[in-house]
């Protein structure tokens, strides 16, 4: 049989129109996003309290207050296991220094602790916070699942002129960020050392 001009057309038209077809299909699928992890991911990494760990921190998402100043922060992220499940209702403990570098040693300013939701989520608004002699700015954050060790660790922020000066700090605790209405939005997933 020879191949028409015509008959190759109308071949190639058909091709592209189910291969079109196709591509439709799977556009209109809505899948899960990834978590930001692999199989046999790497915990994360450890970093120590420092002086200002104060225990029974106030439960709340929120850690600013009336005529705090300082740039606002929402903080978002997942505790995930190291092949990638989310870890519900883990406890996430965090505190800060303020705007100017100092912390509040006599009340609970800039500290709170949360429970992540059913799908491993939390959310914390905050500030950036200052600079103190020898630190870069960083948030500290103990992670937890029930009945499990508890992860000390800190958060840093990219592009910190202070981040190589800083003996502690971890590029693998890097937030992502971006601008955002108001502040900056940050984000990062914990993985803890379990499966």
């Amino acid at each position: 049989m020879t191949l028409s001009r015509r008959l190759l057309l109308r071949a190639a038209a058909a091709m592209l129109s189910s291969t079109a077809s196709l591509g439709a299909a799977f556009a209109q699928t809505s899948l899960p996003p990834t978590p930001s992890c692999d199989d046999g991911d790497d915990p994360t990494p450890q970093q120590t309290a420092g002086p200002f760990f104060k225990p029974r921190s106030p439960q709340r998402q929120s850690l600013i207050e009336p005529g705090m100043g300082g740039t606002r922060i929402a903080l978002t992220g997942m505790v995930l296991t190291r092949t990638c499940r989310p870890v519900p209702n883990a406890l996430l403990d965090l505190w800060q220094a303020d705007a100017r570098g100092n912390y509040d040693n006599r009340g609970f300013r800039l500290r709170g602790h949360q429970f992540t939701d059913a799908q491993g989520r939390y959310r914390f608004e905050t500030i950036v916070p200052g600079r103190y002699p020898g630190r870069t700015p960083h948030l500290h954050l103990r992670v937890q699942a029930k009945g499990r060790p508890i992860l000390t660790t800190q958060l840093y922020f990219p592009g910190e002129a202070g981040n190589t000066g800083d003996g502690l700090f971890d590029p693998a605790l890097l937030m992502r960020t971006q601008p955002a209405a108001g502040g900056i939005e940050a984000k990062y997933d914990f993985v803890l050392a379990m499966r």
